[in-house]
């Protein structure tokens, strides 16, 4: 049995990724709201949530907040504040989190289709996911411990259905699927994947 922190787990892919996982594992869940409270765009936030919460066998990250806008409308502000929390938060959790992280732990963070896939108003989005896609990818070759790194890149979910226009045409994913990807990526062996879901 693995200790596994869920970062966003009061989502609806945290939530789903959290059930999934605490059928075998001993799973600590993470939010702004619950119990143990991070703030993943804080690193200060994040430390002290290590802190409590450490060692751990797999660190899982469900959150991260970016602007949906047209594009003349985004500003430079938004698309830092997309990087600040969805990147540089999830990219915290390595630089934070890798001393509580046991030998062949792993870190899995949340990505999206728009990574490779545009849609209007979500410019960047798309160069948010994109760069954690390229970060994981370079990480994995560099981790210590054999500590592995993966992301999963879902599609719209099926349970989002506010969302559904803004996807047309895309693939309506359950969050249950999601999370199944989760699972691989923490209880398997590869490492520097993104798993499209």
């Amino acid at each position: 049995m693995k200790k596994v922190l869920v970062i966003g787990s009061n989502g609806l892919v945290g939530g789903a990724v959290a059930d999934a996982l605490a059928e075998s594992h001993e799973v600590v869940r993470a939010s702004r709201s619950e119990d143990e409270r991070v703030d993943i765009s804080d690193p200060a936030s994040v430390r002290e949530l290590f802190e409590r919460v450490g060692p751990l066998d797999a660190v899982v990250c469900c959150a991260g907040v970016v602007p949906f806008k047209p594009i003349e409308e985004l500003t430079w502000e938004d698309y830092r504040a997309g990087f600040e929390n969805k990147v540089l938060g999830q990219i915290s959790l390595v630089t934070e989190g890798l001393s509580q992280v046991r030998d062949g732990g792993s870190f899995t963070f949340i990505t999206g289709i728009l990574a490779r896939e545009p849609i209007a108003t979500g410019a960047a989005a798309s160069a948010v996911n994109g760069a954690l896609e390229s970060f994981v990818m370079a990480a994995a070759t560099e981790l210590p411990r054999g500590v592995r790194i993966n992301a999963v890149s879902p599609s719209v979910l099926s349970e989002a259905d506010g969302y559904h226009p803004f996807f047309p045409g895309y693939p309506h994913v359950p969050a249950a699927e999601v999370a199944r990807a989760y699972v691989r990526s923490v209880d398997g062996v590869e490492t520097g994947k993104t798993f499209r879901v």
